[in-house]
């Protein structure tokens, strides 16, 4: 992987750091413009999330357009093979900010750090285009999902946007409203550039509970959801293990999950809590207090 020159700055260490990254990963990072390049993505993403063929997440002709008009259209190679990619594009320009509109890695290079490594070669690519921030959503009920947003990148949920994309009936998703944390990921925010170096920073949620936390969405023996108390300076919201198995299994018990989380952290992030890190068993914890919380590294 190589990002082309670029003055001794914020984009130095990045781009070293993305290098490390898809070392590890045993990828090669780069930029795809071509049109062979841009159909093996949009296959990549129709494979990975199964969409309704009416309904795909991007289309060859709009990864085309991006790629044309010089957003961020990248993939990580395992030889010839894309195993993973990622697609974003800059947002207002006053702002010097990128929108991260969809990220996926291949079942062929999953537990490899393939995700990690996309992630690093586009914040290096973006420091060296002049964008501070990218912002990007998820499923605030996939654990896998929150703990590599929050502990591994360090990005920060901003807002909580109920069903935002409507329906769009994948083999992810499936029926469920798409509800999604918006992340902000400042690039150059010491604890992103910590994260972006193996530093990682996770919260302990027995130390929180012990320190006066109340558990705000708690978790039954059955992975149900349980209502808690939003009357707490460190609240403790819970997901489930695998959302993902339970939409399968039972669609109902998936929809209960949804409409428990958005009853508890769209309010309490409308209400001035922050999102300050997570548990990786499984659990949020907000804070009123920006200081608060007894974070680990």
């Amino acid at each position: 992987m190589s990002i082309d020159g670029g003055a001794e700055d914020a984009a130095t260490p990045a781009r070293v750091a993305a290098e490390a990254a898809a070392a590890t990963a045993g990828v090669r990072m780069r930029e795809i413009a071509d049109l062979a390049g841009l159909e093996a993505v949009y296959r990549l993403y129709d494979a990975i999330w199964r969409p309704d063929p009416a309904n795909p997440p991007v289309t060859t002709e709009l990864l085309r357009a991006l790629a044309k008009g010089g957003n961020y259209v990248a993939g990580a190679f395992d030889g010839a093979e894309l195993v993973g990619a990622c697609v974003g594009f800059f947002g207002a320009p006053a702002d010097g900010m990128m929108h991260s509109h969809i990220a996926g890695v291949a079942a062929s290079g999953r537990g490899r750090h393939v995700g990690y490594a996309l992630k690093l070669h586009q914040r290096a690519w973006a420091l060296r285009r002049g964008v501070s921030a990218v912002t990007w959503t998820f499923d605030p009920l996939v654990r896998r999902n929150a703990y590599f947003n929050l502990v591994k990148l360090a990005a920060a949920p901003v807002e909580y946007l109920p069903n935002f994309y409507g329906g769009v009936h994948d083999g992810i998703n499936g029926g469920d409203e798409t509800d999604r944390l918006l992340l902000r990921w400042d690039l150059e925010d010491p604890a992103v550039v910590a994260a972006c170096s193996g530093s990682f920073r996770w919260y302990d949620v027995q130390a929180e509970l012990a320190a006066g936390a109340v558990v705000a969405l708690g978790r039954s023996e059955r992975d149900g959801p349980v209502a808690g108390s939003l009357d707490g300076d460190t609240l403790l919201v819970a997901v489930p293990r695998d959302i993902e198995e339970l939409r399968a299994a039972d669609a109902g018990y998936g929809k209960e999950w949804r409409v428990a989380m958005r009853e508890v952290l769209a309010p309490a992030i409308a209400g001035g809590s922050r999102v300050a890190g997570f548990d990786r068993t499984g659990w949020y914890v907000l804070t009123r207090n920006r200081d608060a919380g007894r974070a680990v590294r």
